[in-house]
Parts: structure tokens; C-alpha cells; sequence
């Protein structure tokens, strides 16, 4: 073998070695289910919902009243865990009378496998939930909710499709690139190094981080928006909150900052749900 070809080939073994490296870096844990809503008294039934590119979304379709197209949330859970983590903030709303769907993205939960993870799949699955939804007799005016990559993707969706009434974003970032910026640095890489992942990254996802990123998609919501926020959040810090809020001086979202809260106290925000019930009667729910 000569030296050119020696070359090619620790070049292509050293391209194929990083590019398993980010994604095996990136992967999201699969965490199931060991609860539901009956354990909260809820009156549910459990869906298969048809996803893309074949795969079936596991979710729990919550009916708290008998009413016909009561209002529904669907609600979407962040990275790693599944929607009985997310549960106890709708509790509340459900025990209020709104109907809900929970669902587990793909690669999360009870949901099938399907490629690799990010936020643009969180939003394909929220609007897989969206189009099954419109299909029951049960839904009326529709809000969304999100925590985390969940969120951000609500946001991501709103902005595409105007046949939602209200989006509540929990813990959301502001753009994917500070997001990981934080996390890599973390590490202590050279900067080299994670601008490559970061191209990288984009790539894989088949979208350009300015175009999906909440700052930019957060403007071109037309219905209610609420942002809500840790005070404590030291995964995602407040601050993207306010940028996100502070880049759309033409449509200003609602804001709840919840004192103590960190990135997953699901506890502390269940106990603001008050604030949540009130912005979904201001957004006509």
C-alpha cells in the first residue's frame, strides 16, 4: 500500500471515528414507563400514533371531560425521559377540565426507534399529535406545551403551522448552538474542535441552527405564547429566556419566572399551575 492510499485511509477511518463519536455523544437515553395517569385518578387510554418515516408514538390521551371538543393540550416531554415525567404539570390541567395528549418522541419512552434524536424530530412527532388530535371528536381549540428540547420544539412547530390556540414553553433554550457551546466547552475541547461538531451536528439534523433556533422561531407565532422559566435553571440559564423574549418586540410573550425552580423541578412548576390556567382562559381556552 502506498503512503497516498495509507493516508486515505487513516483520513476515512479518523472521519468515521468522529462522526460515531458525536452521535453515540448525542444519543438519548430510553427510559419506560412504569406509571400512568391512573395513578392520579385520571380517566385515559392509551394511542398509537402513526409518526414519520413509519414509526408509532407511544401516548396517553387524557379525558377529563365528556364534553365534545373540549379544549386539549398536547404536551411534549424534554430530552432523555418521557411523558410520565412531564405528567404532573398536567395533572392540574386536567383536573381544570382540559383534555390532553402525552406523547413520547421517538427514541424516548414507550415510542419507536427512529434515526437520530433532535429537536426538528420533537417537532415532526408534536405535529404527528397535532394531525391525530384534529381527528377526534373530543378536541376543540388546541395549546401546546413543551419542556426543554420539547419546548423549543413547540416553538418550532407554532411558527410553521397556525392551527394551534396557545404554546406554553417550559425550560426552553434560546439556540441550539449556545446550547452546545455550553455543554462542549464543558468539556474542555478547542474551539476547533467544536465548531466541526457544531457543522457537524447540523448536518446530520438537516437544518441550519439559525433557522430552528426559538429566538427566530419565537417571532413568527401568531397565537399566545408563555415562557416559562427557572430561576435556578443552571442547565438552560434564564438568560435565554430573556432572549428569547427580548428578540420579538412586535408580539410579546407572557412570562412566569418560578423562584428556586431548576431545569426539572416538574414539582415546583405543577405548583404554579394556577398561572398556567389563567394565561389558557386569556388565550380563550
Amino acid at each position: 500500500m502506498t503512503t497516498a492510499l495509507i493516508i486515505l485511509a487513516i483520513i476515512a477511518i479518523t472521519v468515521l471515528l468522529f462522526g460515531f463519536a458525536v452521535r453515540y455523544g448525542f444519543r438519548a437515553p430510553r427510559i419506560k414507563e412504569t406509571g400512568d395517569p391512573a395513578d392520579y385518578g385520571l380517566n385515559f387510554r392509551t394511542v398509537s400514533i402513526p409518526g414519520k418515516n413509519g414509526a408509532n408514538l407511544f401516548g396517553w390521551h387524557i379525558l377529563a371531560t365528556d364534553a365534545p371538543a373540549a379544549p386539549t393540550i398536547l404536551i411534549m416531554h424534554g430530552w432523555g425521559v418521557n411523558a410520565e415525567v412531564i405528567l404532573p404539570v398536567a395533572v392540574p390541567l386536567c383536573r381544570a377540565g382540559y383534555n390532553a395528549l402525552l406523547l413520547d418522541a421517538r427514541n424516548h419512552g414507550s415510542s419507536d426507534s427512529g434515526g437520530p434524536s433532535s429537536m426538528p424530530t420533537f417537532a415532526e412527532d408534536i405535529e404527528s399529535g397535532l394531525d391525530w388530535l384534529k381527528q377526534q371528536p373530543e378536541t376543540g381549540k388546541i395549546a401546546l406545551l413543551g419542556h426543554s428540547v420539547g419546548a423549543a420544539a413547540t416553538l418550532l412547530v407554532a411558527s410553521k403551522r397556525h392551527d394551534m390556540d396557545a404554546v406554553i414553553s417550559i425550560a426552553s433554550f434560546a439556540h441550539p448552538e449556545w446550547l452546545m457551546q455550553r455543554y462542549l466547552q464543558s468539556l474542555h475541547l478547542p474551539k476547533w474542535l467544536i465548531a466541526l461538531v457544531l457543522r457537524y451536528v447540523e448536518r446530520i439534523i438537516g437544518h441550519r441552527f439559525d433557522d430552528i433556533a426559538p429566538i427566530n422561531t419565537r417571532c413568527k407565532i401568531t397565537c399566545p405564547v408563555l415562557l416559562v422559566h427557572g430561576e435556578a435553571d443552571k442547565t438552560i440559564p434564564v438568560k435565554d429566556l430573556q432572549a428569547i423574549a427580548d428578540n420579538c418586540k412586535d408580539h410579546k410573550a407572557d412570562i412566569l419566572l418560578i423562584p428556586e425552580a431548576d431545569h426539572d423541578s416538574v414539582g415546583l412548576i405543577e405548583q404554579h399551575s394556577g398561572e398556567l390556567l389563567s394565561f389558557l382562559k386569556r388565550a380563550g381556552l
